[in-house]
């Protein structure tokens, strides 16, 4: 059980090498991914393709290898990689050439050994005030949104890399910045049904995970939709019919830790329906979640057994998208070839 609780956890980590205390406790399957930021990388990609194998050799079966590389102003890996233009941008050009800049950007990660990119970005942009989305959603109209974001997600999996659709239920209408304080939304049920739930719904079926967004809706429930079981089991399960991974954003932001300990939150997050948690810098709040997980799994089998309905779904898509990292003439060849294709 404490192996299934330690699947649930996606961390983040210091310095360009991995440590040892992070390591060791992926190895007694503490952790079931690694989530890599600007601080990991440096512009040699045998770097960056060495650390992702090391990371993924902690576990059995290959470990998450994830990143956050939307393109814009949201792209961790400055080079080597293609860089895409902001969402916003790609969104005026067709369907075809969307899913062909995704396919050579995806091919750059899966050479470097990432097997997850927390991209397409599925909000809408429907206002200007937004201080955190903006020109990271692809329209300010639902439907182009969401053709875009699946042409988006179509090329990053034909690359071999799974992309994380986000921030479910829509993170495109707040004034308030998740990062730094809890966002509300006041629309109304048919107005969400209409605009904002429009691109996550059609793209249930295409993107085999989902990021939850840290925001509380008022016509849904009085919770974050990362801690609210309304939400992310009824609405997204239930109502949309996703069958895929769901994927906490960082539990460290301040939407959720101002209110929560990382325990606390990681406990109602798996609770509410989440499968994995991002717990993206601090390794003591990473033990701190693994920890609250395995206690209360231990006491209570309903919750044990929703912690190993969310493992398997984790380990499926550790299964299905493994990380294949290159090593010497191989990457470099696979990395200026994927670079060519936007040329």
């Amino acid at each position: 059980m404490a192996r299934a609780c330690g699947d649930l956890i996606i961390g983040g980590f210091s310095g360009t090498s991995l440590p040892p205390s992070f390591s060791t406790r992926a190895r007694r399957g503490e952790l079931g991914g690694a989530i890599l930021f600007a601080r990991n990388v440096t512009d040699d990609p045998a770097q960056i393709a060495s650390l992702n194998a090391e990371i993924a050799r902690c576990r059995e079966t290959p470990m998450i290898t994830s990143v956050d590389q939307e393109g814009g102003r949201v792209a961790r890996i400055k080079k080597n990689v293609a860089q895409l233009p902001a969402a916003m941008t790609l969104g005026a050009r067709d369907d075809d050439a969307i899913e062909a800049l995704a396919r050579a950007l995806g091919e750059g990660l899966a050479a470097l050994g990432f097997s997850l990119d927390y991209a397409p970005v599925l909000d809408v942009h429907t206002n200007p005030d937004n201080p955190v989305i903006g020109d990271r959603a692809f329209s300010t109209e639902p439907e182009r949104a969401a053709r875009a974001a699946i042409a988006f997600s179509r090329g990053l999996r034909a690359a071999g890399v799974a992309p994380c659709g986000k921030h479910f239920p829509g993170h495109g209408d707040t004034i308030a910045d998740s990062h730094k304080e809890l966002p509300r939304v006041a629309r109304d049920r048919a107005r969400l049904d209409r605009v904002e739930l429009v691109p996550f719904a059609r793209a249930a079926r295409e993107v085999p995970a989902m990021m939850s967004a840290h925001v509380v809706y008022a016509a849904l429930d009085d919770k974050p939709a990362t801690l609210s079981r309304r939400i992310a089991t009824d609405l997204l399960r239930g109502a949309i019919g996703f069958r895929g991974v769901l994927i906490s954003d960082d539990l460290e932001m301040r939407a959720i830790a101002d209110t929560y300990g990382a325990g606390e939150a990681a406990v109602l997050a798996i609770d509410a329906g989440c499968d994995a948690l991002l717990v993206c810098s601090k390794e003591d709040a990473q033990l701190e979640a693994y920890e609250a997980l395995a206690k209360r799994a231990e006491k209570d089998a309903t919750f044990r057994a929703r912690c190993e309905e969310a493992s398997a779904r984790v380990v499926a898509l550790r299964r299905a998208f493994p990380p294949k990292p290159l090593q010497g003439d191989a990457l470099a060849t696979a990395l200026a070839a994927a670079l060519a294709r936007i040329a």
